[in-house]
């Protein structure tokens, strides 16, 4: 039997969108380029993995004759991007090549059997918990960008860790990341029981897979979520994403946080603090930004220097009585953190000139970030 079918270019478009960061990489296998697309009783079923993630993503169309094959993800997407019809006719001919029809247009497109393509990941049915999507998406977006690179040496630092608690009655959910120089956490506390999620210690989500899952609940309401061993499912009536997960050993963050006494605090207006932070980083010299931040007299300077192009300086009013600082730091470390808040007011804490900065907030619940020190 060969694939024949109808596709509202909109619906299409949208399931083809959702599979551009999985299979758009480079990849060892040819076939990992391409997406599978299955015909069912009520629309086609398109599939993309990297073998770490796999996404299947449910799309209603008009079956005309039953088939399954694969095509090259970024030129299909390419193809319906572009068409100006409200339709499109996909028909395998032989050898698993397709006429695309989009109106006036005709593409004949080279796909593949689906022989190779990886099977989708099995999962249990069983232990899926209801969660409010949002509440997922705050989560990664208060961490994702202090996870490190791919090529940090660290290998535990290219994820997030992710843990559960129970306090006072109530169920949280925190993510963790760190660089080596910096370490952001952030906590909220969830409607559903967590410890029906069976995380267990040490669980690691990739980079690439926290920001696909951001992706997967930015755009629904609620969402279906479930830890097994080895992969996190998350779900709803029409997509499935399995994310596999990482073991290891991230640092003793409790420890970090702990070294950090609450007793010396700065409070500062963020938005102010923000600005000031992105005209001082005009001048930063190198690909550390290193600024300094001089704090006395309820007041904090901020300055920067660049051999070739001069210099700046800005001040800011700040709450402050205690022992004169003289510190350095990376700039957009604090740039970053500041972004994601969402306070009014900033308390900053900071033990001595070589003492790392823990930013927090009464109003931003859940939310903490230290950033490391730099040699003047």
């Amino acid at each position: 039997m060969t694939l024949n079918c109808t596709i509202s270019r909109n619906d299409f478009m949208e399931g083809l969108n959702s599979l551009q960061n999985i299979t758009n990489k480079r990849v060892t296998l040819a076939i990992l380029s391409n997406i599978l697309i299955e015909t069912t009783a009520n629309g086609i079923v398109l599939t993309g993995t990297d073998l770490e993630i796999g996404l299947r993503v449910k799309v209603p169309a008009e079956i005309h004759d039953q088939g399954s094959l694969t095509l090259p993800s970024k030129k299909i997407f390419e193809i319906v991007r572009e068409s100006g019809s409200d339709t499109i006719t996909i028909k395998e001919t032989e050898n698993s090549w397709v006429i695309i029809s989009a109106g006036l247009s005709t593409y004949n497109l080279a796909g593949m059997a689906d022989n190779d393509f990886p099977d989708f990941p099995e999962f249990s049915d069983d232990n899926f918990i209801s969660f409010e999507a949002g509440n997922f998406s705050d989560l990664i977006e208060k961490v994702i960008f202090s996870v490190a690179n791919e090529e940090e040496n660290a290998y535990s630092l290219t994820n997030v860790l992710i843990e559960t608690e129970k306090r006072d009655g109530r169920s949280f959910i925190r993510m963790i990341s760190s660089d080596g120089h910096r370490l952001t956490i952030m906590e909220k506390d969830v409607a559903a029981d967590v410890d029906l999620l069976n995380i267990t210690l040490g669980t690691l989500i990739p980079k690439k897979g926290i920001q696909e899952l951001k992706k997967f609940c930015d755009t629904r309401d609620t969402v279906e979520i479930s830890f097994e061993e080895k992969q996190l499912i998350v779900k709803d009536t029409e997509s499935i994403m399995v994310i596999r997960l990482k073991q290891g050993e991230f640092p003793q963050y409790g420890a970090i946080v702990d070294a950090v006494q609450l007793e010396n605090k700065i409070r500062i207006e963020r938005i102010p603090f923000l600005d000031s932070l992105k005209r001082i980083n005009l001048f930063t010299e190198d690909i550390f930004h290193t600024i300094q931040l001089e704090i006395e007299n309820e007041k904090m300077i901020l300055s920067s220097q660049n051999i070739d192009l001069g210099n700046a300086k800005d001040i800011l009013d700040i709450q402050y009585d205690g022992e004169p600082l003289l510190l350095g730091f990376n700039c957009r470390y604090f740039i970053d953190a500041l972004q994601v808040m969402e306070c009014d007011n900033v308390d900053a804490y900071i033990n001595s000139n070589n003492s790392p900065c823990l930013m927090k907030s009464d109003s931003d619940k859940g939310f903490l970030s230290i950033i490391m020190p730099m040699q003047l």
